[in-house]
């Protein structure tokens, strides 16, 4: 179990293979182990970094205010625990995207490259009925069944219904019993709904890839941003809902292939 306490919270993480840095950033109300699909594939030719943002899975769970930049800096705080300078790649999903365009726009120096799935970059005010009902059910007594729900949302239903699906979302859900903290939860909802990256857009220069689902909730937000990033890519994963990594693993990875091989940045 590793602990990075850099920024002066508990930031839990887990490193696999050897090479260029890769960092996932999961998406709410996931853990690091949404990633499973991308550190079995991608731990052969990268080192992958794969973290519980704070207010999730085995990290710190505080319940003031914090913003985006905080959870960057936790993130930033784990690189340099780890020896990382440069040279790496941000993959993220939906809190995690807009996280890693952040990092990715910050820090050039860090990041040769950019995957986000989602890449809402502007502000989300659409968030109030999840702070409300996540507090709602941690009073009366209903949080894992809500939060196994909001796992639901994250993929399509068909997916979600199957034998994978249901067996992964099982875990997550189970891992959250008893220590998912709905206050916490909040304050990342309340971080996002107030980041706004638009402004950093016109001088962002980071070769960067947008991945969305083909019914992914965040589609119209990740078509918004490519449209913003000059040389941004945009694909979509037909069949997907959000966390399209999860549910077709083979057809993303086929786009972040394509797109890192370009790059340059593909391990021969």
């Amino acid at each position: 179990m590793t602990i990075s306490r850099a920024n002066g919270l508990d930031i839990y993480y887990e490193t696999a293979g050897e090479g260029r840095p890769l960092v996932l950033i999961h998406p709410l109300p996931y853990d690091h182990n949404a990633w499973l699909y991308q550190v079995a594939r991608y731990s052969a030719g990268f080192r992958t970094i794969a973290m519980d943002l704070r207010g999730m899975g085995r990290s710190a769970k505080p319940h003031t205010p914090f913003s985006l930049r905080d959870m960057g800096d936790d993130i930033i705080g784990i690189l340099r625990d780890e020896g990382v300078t440069g040279d790496a790649v941000v993959l993220g999903c939906s809190v995690g995207s807009k996280i890693a365009l952040m990092l990715a726009c910050d820090h050039p120096d860090v990041f040769k490259a950019a995957i986000l799935v989602g890449g809402n970059s502007g502000p989300q005010n659409q968030f109030d009925h999840r702070i409300k009902a996540y507090r709602a059910a941690a009073a009366d007594g209903s949080l894992s069944d809500y939060h196994l729900g909001h796992l639901r949302y994250g993929v399509t239903q068909g997916w979600a219904d199957s034998p994978i699906g249901r067996h992964l979302l099982a875990g997550f859900a189970e891992r959250g019993r008893g220590a998912f903290d709905a206050d916490s939860v909040a304050q990342i909802f309340g971080a996002l709904t107030v980041s706004d990256l638009t402004p950093k857009l016109p001088s962002y220069r980071t070769p960067t890839l947008i991945v969305n689902g083909a019914h992914d909730s965040a589609l119209k937000g990740g078509t918004l941003t490519a449209s913003l990033i000059p040389q941004a890519e945009h694909r979509i994963l037909p069949g997907a809902g959000h966390c399209c990594f999860l549910e077709d693993p083979a057809g993303f990875d086929a786009f972040v292939l394509d797109f890192l091989t370009r790059q340059g940045l593909w391990p021969n």
